[in-house]
């Protein structure tokens, strides 16, 4: 498949969906997306291009294949453990309320989860903000119904406290708790970042991006944080430079805020 197809196929997605997959690593991205199409029997990158312009359902799998949504109550429950005892005690004051972002929150299980620790913790003043490129997951995540699987990490003290059981082994997590996260879409590469964050994480979404995306989505949240403020990243996201974003690694996956970034993101 020729290279010029393939930036053919780009255009027309971020026409269609206003995700640029020019800002993903482009042998992890074709590897992808020659799955996706043996799965719908297209030959080439141009067909797939006619196909999700024409066909909303082809299209609308196709988000949901490029949007990855896995995640899981207390997923890397040893880093929650470190978030719990070792950084969060740091920022409770009874005099401030705490600003924490949830980005790439996919189906809700991520700020849930810091909604169980802040409880735990007595934390009463908060806000907590949680984004998404992808609509659906979002509205799945206010809902905040969840299999049991997604719940293995959640110890059964906290599992009866904070969930009701329903229905086919569903949960639902109590609606007095998920009013308290704030879900609104956001595209990391393109939209406007919030500010004075104390808090932000940002754990298993850029994976695919380029160097370059990755440089840019961690910068702006270097800028997005207060001073002292901490940056949380996945296992497979750990940033490399991070003096040069105004960043010191506190434990590992953890970053706190002490100065200004020599990067100016654009």
């Amino acid at each position: 498949m020729r290279e010029d197809a393939y930036m053919v196929f780009c255009h027309k997605v971020k026409q269609l969906i206003g995700i640029d997959l020019t800002a993903y690593k482009d042998r992890q991205m074709k590897r992808r997306l020659g799955t996706f199409m043996l799965r719908l029997g297209v030959n080439d990158y141009l067909e797939l291009a006619e196909l999700i312009e024409k066909d909303r359902e082809a299209l609308d799998k196709f988000r949901n294949f490029l949007t990855i949504n896995v995640s899981e109550f207390f997923r890397n429950a040893e880093q929650f453990e470190i978030l719990k005892e070792k950084i969060l005690p740091t920022f409770i004051d009874s005099n401030k309320s705490l600003r924490i972002w949830s980005a790439g929150c996919s189906d809700g299980s991520e700020p849930y989860t810091l909604v169980i620790i802040l409880e735990e913790l007595g934390v009463k003043n908060y806000e907590l903000l949680a984004s998404d490129i992808d609509f659906e997951i979002l509205q799945r995540a206010k809902m905040g119904v969840y299999k049991q699987d997604s719940l293995r990490n959640v110890p059964p003290a906290l599992l009866g406290k904070y969930f009701l059981k329903g229905e086919d082994e569903l949960y639902q997590f109590l609606p007095s708790y998920t009013k308290k996260v704030k879900f609104f879409q956001h595209d990391l590469l393109k939209d406007r970042y919030e500010r004075n964050l104390d808090l932000i994480l940002c754990r298993n979404v850029v994976i695919y991006f380029t160097e370059e995306a990755k440089t840019r989505v961690f910068t702006k949240m270097s800028e997005s944080l207060r001073q002292e403020g901490v940056l949380f990243v996945g296992g497979t996201e750990s940033i490399l430079a991070p003096k040069k974003l105004g960043l010191q690694t506190v434990y590992p996956f953890f970053y706190r805020k002490t100065g200004e970034p020599e990067i100016v993101a654009l």
